[in-house]
C-alpha cells in the first residue's frame, strides 16, 4: 500500500483572501462552500487547502510551488501575478531565455515561475 497526497496546505493569516489569489493564479475556483472568514479554504481542483493559523511566517519555505504557464510566456506571467499582488524577489532569467522568476504571494510565501513548454521547445 502506498499513500497519495491529498492536498498541499499553507498556513496563513486570512485563509479565504490568500485562497483567493492562488485561485486567480491557478484559474480554479474555491470551494462553492468557503466563505470569507473561514478559517480552512480549498481551491477545487488544485488540491491547494489555506488555513488561518496565529503565527506569522518567520522563516523561507521549505517547499514551494513552481508555476509553468500553460497559455502565454513566463515574463507575461510574471507580469500578470504582479498585478494580482505578487511581489519578485529574485529574478534568475537569463539573456538567453532560460531561468526563472522567484515571486512571493501577499502572504510572504515563496513559488517560482518558469519557461512555458512552447518556450521550452523553442
Amino acid at each position: 500500500m502506498t499513500s497519495a497526497i491529498r492536498h498541499t496546505t499553507f498556513d496563513c493569516a486570512d485563509a479565504y483572501a490568500l485562497a483567493g489569489f492562488w485561485s486567480q493564479v491557478l484559474g480554479h475556483p474555491l470551494h462553492p462552500e468557503n466563505e470569507p472568514g473561514d478559517p480552512e479554504v480549498l481551491i477545487e481542483g488544485a488540491g491547494l487547502l489555506f488555513i488561518t493559523v496565529p503565527e506569522a511566517k518567520a522563516v523561507k519555505n521549505r517547499v514551494h510551488l513552481d508555476l509553468q504557464p500553460q497559455d502565454r510566456t513566463r515574463d507575461e506571467e510574471v507580469d500578470r501575478l504582479l498585478t494580482l499582488g505578487a511581489t519578485l524577489v529574485d529574478d534568475h532569467r537569463k539573456p538567453d531565455g532560460t531561468g526563472w522568476a522567484v515571486l512571493t504571494d501577499p502572504e510572504g510565501n515563496e513559488f517560482c515561475v518558469e519557461r512555458s513548454a512552447a518556450e521550452r521547445a523553442a
